[in-house]
C-alpha cells in the first residue's frame, strides 16, 4: 500500500493539538527516552546507513557529500546530545511576552504557544531528523519530516527509533512522521499540503530550496545556500587570517557555512596571498581568482585558475574558492552584498572603525569580525540543536532554534465586559 499523505496530515494535526496540552516535563520526558534510544540502537541505525552509503558510492557521490550522508557511533552519540541539549533548554511556550489592562478592566496577554505542524523537506543529512524532532517536540510542534532518497534508509531507522521511545513513555508517537515515498510528486503534494501542515522548511542545496519556494502554497522559511565570504581587511593580522580561512573553508567543506569567497586588500595582498594559497593547497583546494588578483599579486599563486562571474556566486561545497582583490572595505562591502546568499561573511581587520562599518554594512544573517563562518551554527550559538539557517528576513533569521518554532496568541480576561 502506498504512502498517504492526507492520512499523515490528518494524524499530524491530532499530535499537534494533543502536543499543546503537554507538561515542560512531559516534553522532556520523551526527549530523553528519545536520546537514550538513539545511543541504544545505534548499530541498526548504523547497519541501515550502511545502504545509503553503498548506494551513494555507487552513484559516484563527491566525497563532501558521502561525509554529510555517513553516520558512526560518534555521530550518533552526538545526534543523542542534542536532543539532550534541547531537553536542558528552558521551554518558551507559554511565556507571556506582554501583559495589559485596558480601561474596561479586560486583562490581555500576548502568550507564546506552538506553530503547529511543521514541514520540513531536506537532504542527506540523517542528523537533520533527530534536531528537527527534537526542536518541535519541545515547542509543542508536530513534524512532517521528508528526507531526500539518499538517506531513506537512515531516516527511516532513526524515525522509528523515535516513534519506539515516544510510545513506551505514553507519548503520541505521530508527534513526528516520515514521507517514506521521496518521489517528486509526493515532495510536490506536500508543498501544497495547506490543510495539514503550517510551516514548510526546506534544508538542502540551492535546487531544493528554490522548487520549494517556487512551489509551495504554504508559507515558507527559505534555509540556506551559503555563499560565504570572508574578507581580509590591510590591517589584518596574516597569521590570524590564514588560521581563520582554513578553518572556515577545509574543517568541513560541504556545509553551508563553510567559506566559498575569499576578498583581500590590495595593500597587503602580496604578503597575505601567497600564506592563504600555502595553507589551502595543503587540502587541494582550487583558487579561482579574479582579474585584479592575477594583475596585482603575480606569481603569488602559479595555481590559481581564471574565476568566471558565476564562480562569485556559487556555493562550491567541496575544494574550491574563488578570490578577489579589492581596494577597501567599502569595495568588499559592495562586492559581498552583490554575490552573497545572506548566509554569513566574516572580517579580518584590526580596525575598529572598518568591522562596525562591515558589520553595518554587510545584508546577511550573520556577519563576523575575526571569527570563522563555520560557527554559523544553533549548536554554536546555545541553542541546542537548529532547524534550519534561515537566511530571509522573516518571520526567523540565521540559526533557528526553539524561538523561531513558536507563534503567539492572545489571552484576554473579563468580567462580563461587552463592546459599546
Amino acid at each position: 500500500m502506498g504512502f498517504d499523505l492526507n492520512e499523515t496530515g490528518k494524524s499530524a494535526r491530532a499530535a499537534a493539538y494533543y502536543l499543546q496540552t503537554l507538561s515542560a516535563d512531559r516534553k522532556n520526558e520523551g526527549l530523553r527516552a528519545v536520546a537514550d534510544a538513539l545511543v541504544k540502537n545505534a548499530a541498526g541505525i548504523i547497519g541501515e546507513n550502511a545502504k545509503d552509503l553503498e548506494k551513494a558510492r555507487a552513484a559516484g557521490t563527491s566525497d563532501a557529500l558521502l561525509d554529510r550522508l555517513e553516520l558512526n557511533e560518534k555521530r550518533i552519540e552526538d545526534m543523542a546530545l542534542s536532543v539532550r541539549q534541547v531537553c536542558d533548554l528552558e521551554d518558551p511556550v507559554g511565556e507571556v511576552l506582554s501583559e495589559s489592562t485596558r480601561p474596561n478592566g479586560l486583562l490581555i496577554k500576548k502568550v507564546r504557544v506552538p506553530i503547529g505542524v511543521i514541514g520540513i523537506i531536506y537532504e542527506s543529512r540523517p542528523n537533520v531528523t533527530s534536531d528537527a524532532f527534537s526542536l518541535c517536540f519541545k515547542t509543542g510542534n508536530a513534524v512532517i519530516l521528508r528526507g531526500g532518497s539518499d538517506a531513506i534508509h537512515s531516516n527511516t531507522a532513526i524515525v522509528d527509533v523515535i516513534r519506539k521511545a515516544l510510545k513506551e513513555v505514553n507519548i503520541n508517537p505521530d508527534a513526528v512522521s516520515l514521507v517514506t515515498d521521496t518521489s517528486r510528486q509526493v515532495a510536490g503534494e506536500m508543498m501544497k499540503c495547506n490543510k495539514y501542515i503550517d510551516l514548510l522548511i526546506p534544508r538542502g542545496g540551492a535546487g531544493l530550496i528554490r522548487s520549494v519556494v517556487e512551489n509551495a502554497t504554504i508559507p515558507v522559511i527559505e534555509t540556506g545556500t551559503g555563499n560565504c565570504h570572508i574578507f581580509v581587511d590591510e590591517s589584518a593580522d596574516i597569521d590570524m587570517a590564514v588560521n581563520i580561512i582554513y578553518n572556515a573553508k577545509t574543517q568541513r567543506m560541504g556545509v553551508c557555512n563553510a567559506a566559498e569567497s575569499l576578498l583581500i586588500h590590495e595593500n597587503i595582498a602580496a604578503d597575505a596571498i601567497p600564506a592563504i594559497c600555502k595553507s589551502l593547497r595543503a587540502k587541494d583546494i582550487e583558487i579561482r581568482a579574479g582579474v585584479r588578483a592575477f594583475t596585482l599579486a603575480p606569481g603569488s599563486a602559479p595555481d590559481m585558475k581564471n574565476a568566471t562571474e558565476e564562480d562569485f556566486a556559487t556555493e562550491f561545497l567541496g575544494p574550491v574558492i574563488s578570490l578577489e582583490i579589492v581596494s577597501n572595505v567599502d569595495e568588499a562591502i559592495d562586492h559581498i552584498n552583490r554575490y552573497t546568499t545572506h548566509h554569513s561573511e566574516a572580517i579580518i581587520t584590526k580596525d575598529g572603525a572598518n568591522a562596525e562599518k562591515f558589520l553595518n554594512g554587510v545584508d546577511s544573517a550573520c556577519v563576523y569580525v575575526n571569527a570563522s563562518t563555520r560557527f554559523t551554527d544553533g549548536f554554536e550559538f546555545g541553542f541546542g540543536a537548529e532547524i534550519g539557517i534561515s537566511t530571509q528576513k522573516l518571520h526567523a533569521r540565521g540559526p533557528m532554534g526553539l524561538i523561531e518554532l513558536t507563534s503567539y496568541k492572545y489571552k484576554v480576561y473579563g468580567d462580563g465586559q461587552v463592546r459599546q
